[in-house]
């Protein structure tokens, strides 16, 4: 999955302060992974839906995102019905289906598509280099942010030199199949893919220091707080508080 397929844009959401969207985020992520009803994880994938509209997110990217996701939630799905206690709704080659492993994993898969949803929609969508500025006006810790915005930078350079490797593969004539010789084939490739990123690493490093970076993130435009800013964080709050009485009623 590319971590740079969202942020360039003109979208509303791409004006929005970035300080702003990652708290907001945040906050919205944490009462979506604590809720419990149906009810509030309807809400707030209509929320999600809503915010990648407005954020006009590229919808090829974002499906393949989403699909990379979901393709781990179908092992829910094929372990949570009959795996959690409760009441049986149906009896499939011996094992018994339960409501209870049915809501669990219909929770666990809805609660994971909206906080991708939302995350893509106002973190991936920030430049970079302003994400990692926003991080330290935040006042997270520099080595943190510096380990958050190299991971985000070179994740995809990383994912590029295993195509490289793979297709370079490919031309040497290699089928992958269920044997001693694949298993060590693949193991030279994830050693050559180490090597060659630890190689990037110290170049990166070198080119760093030649541009003079003293540990600290600089941007060229400053942060400012606009009204738009303060009304979308609190539409964000005021969610909040929504589901948190949704949750209790």
């Amino acid at each position: 999955m590319s971590c740079l397929a969202f942020f360039a844009g003109h979208s509303p959401i791409h004006r929005l302060d970035p300080r702003m969207r990652l708290v907001s985020a945040l906050c919205l992520a944490i009462a979506i992974a604590l809720s419990e009803r149906l009810v509030t994880l309807v809400w707030a994938l209509g929320l999600g839906i809503l915010l990648a509209a407005v954020a006009r997110l590229n919808l090829l990217p974002l499906t393949r995102r989403l699909a990379h996701l979901n393709a781990f939630m179908l092992f829910l799905w094929l372990v949570l019905p009959w795996s959690v206690p409760g009441v049986s709704v149906q009896t499939a080659w011996g094992f018994a289906i339960t409501r209870e492993g049915i809501r669990l994993a219909l929770e666990v898969t809805m609660k994971g598509n909206v906080i991708v949803l939302l995350l893509t929609a106002l973190v991936a969508t920030v430049d970079p280099s302003r994400l990692g500025c926003a991080l330290d006006r935040l006042a997270l810790p520099d080595k943190l942010v510096h380990l958050f915005m190299l991971a985000i930078r070179y994740t995809d350079m990383i994912h590029d030199e295993y195509g490289r490797l793979r297709n370079a593969m490919k031309a040497r004539g290699f089928q992958p199949s269920f044997s001693s010789h694949t298993l060590r084939t693949f193991g030279y490739l994830v050693g050559l893919l180490l090597v060659r990123s630890m190689e990037r690493a110290e170049r990166v490093l070198a080119a760093m220091k030649c541009r003079g970076f003293d540990g600290r993130f600089r941007a060229l435009r400053g942060f400012t707080i606009r009204g738009a800013d303060v009304a979308f964080a609190g539409m964000a709050l005021c969610q909040v508080c929504v589901w948190i009485w949704l949750e209790r009623s």
